[in-house]
């Protein structure tokens, strides 16, 4: 039984608004999520995680989380899926691609997966790796292996920590499994993850990380479930209370309110599995005279202020509703909405060298070292 229960659908919500929160701009909508909780909710099965010591480290872990690009769909995308045949989806439900996911790596490992943990935070990867655990009757951890939303498999703890990745089982929502077995590296595996996701035109579901729970709590961003059911939480009960949300959650986790205003310009683009592009906050009221430049890669990875570098990777950059402090993901920002950017220091993990040598900005392709986003407030 879960130690932590999610038993309404105002603790779906909370819970899903938290993970978007700390989904960074990416990790999924948390539409999809509240509504995969919601789906388990409904059928009377219980939601919810246990503390990551209750777990024995002889049990057999790992994790099913989505690949490929967030960026929006194109009518040219759905002409060539009909060109290909493709109708109707197997799997419209991602909940169950993702235990079909899971059960394929335990066929093809020769194990039983009793224990999910979510690769990342965000409000589709994080609810429905829990939803799915609901599902299949498997225990969900408190934790996950990112801290936060990162655009790629090798930007982890497992990764950080030396623990074991592959094999990893692909399904996507017509039913095609693949295998990943062997990879040169880290950075192929997730190239070769990645095309199978272009080629399934929708993206696909990965089954990884499999590894004993004595491994699996090494590699842990620990607590990061309840943590953001209390964000999520927090936020609703300012509002309701009239506060200023989007202060009271900054300061309850120690960060900074780096813009508040408009939103004045949007780029994008869809390159090689991944939504790239970046947002121009314009400053208003008290922060009249910022202009928040915002660059990322499925999630916010790196600002400017007045074209001075602020805020890069692992540190977390959070772009929220300003009125309502609603958590948005990079998908549906546009042009003219209100918005306020939230600044908070990366995890204790993801600020070790080699944390910071896959998600610092030189992996963005900027010639600079990382500061700590405190060295520039």
């Amino acid at each position: 039984m879960p130690s932590i229960q999610l038993k309404t659908l105002t603790d779906i919500e909370d819970f899903a608004r938290g993970a978007t929160f700390f989904g960074t701009g990416g990790g999924g909508s948390m539409e999809t999520g509240v509504n995969a909780l919601k789906t388990q909710l409904d059928a009377g099965r219980e939601i919810g995680w246990v503390d990551v010591d209750e777990v024995s480290d002889s049990c057999f872990t790992a994790s099913a989380f989505g690949m490929g690009s967030i960026a929006p769909k194109t009518e040219e995308t759905y002409k060539q899926i009909r060109s290909f045949g493709l109708g109707e989806e197997k799997y419209p439900q991602r909940t169950k691609l993702s235990v079909d996911t899971l059960s394929h790596l335990e066929r093809f490992i020769g194990k039983q997966i009793d224990v999910l943990v979510p690769a990342e935070i965000g409000g589709g990867n994080s609810c429905n790796l829990i939803a799915a655990a609901a599902e299949s009757g498997r225990v969900a951890v408190d934790g996950d292996y990112a801290g936060r939303a990162v655009p790629s498999i090798f930007q982890t703890g497992p990764y950080v920590t030396g623990m074991p990745l592959l094999p990893i089982a692909s399904l996507d929502q017509w039913g095609d499994v693949c295998f990943i077995e062997q990879a040169a590296n880290w950075r192929m595996a997730e190239r070769i993850g990645k095309h199978l996701s272009m080629a399934a035109f929708l993206g696909c579901t990965l089954a990884g990380f499999p590894m004993s729970g004595a491994n699996m709590k090494q590699a842990l961003f620990r607590n990061t479930m309840t943590e953001c059911l209390r964000v999520g939480r927090l936020i609703r009960e300012a509002r309701g209370q009239g506060e200023d949300a989007v202060e009271a959650v900054a300061k309850m986790l120690g960060g900074w309110v780096l813009c508040r205003g408009v939103v004045s310009k949007k780029e994008w683009w869809d390159r090689d599995g991944y939504y790239w592009g970046h947002h121009v906050f314009t400053g208003t009221g008290d922060y009249s005279g910022v202009e928040l430049k915002v660059f990322f890669q499925n999630e916010n990875h790196i600002c400017w202020r007045n074209g001075e570098l602020l805020a890069t990777s692992p540190d977390m950059i959070i772009a929220v509703d300003d009125e309502t402090c609603e958590p948005l993901t990079n998908t549906v920002v546009e042009e003219g909405m209100k918005m306020a950017v939230i600044g908070l220091k990366a995890r204790i993990m993801s600020r070790s060298p080699k944390g910071i040598e896959v998600l610092g900005p030189r992996n963005f392709g900027l010639d600079i070292d990382y500061v700590p986003i405190e060295d520039n407030m």
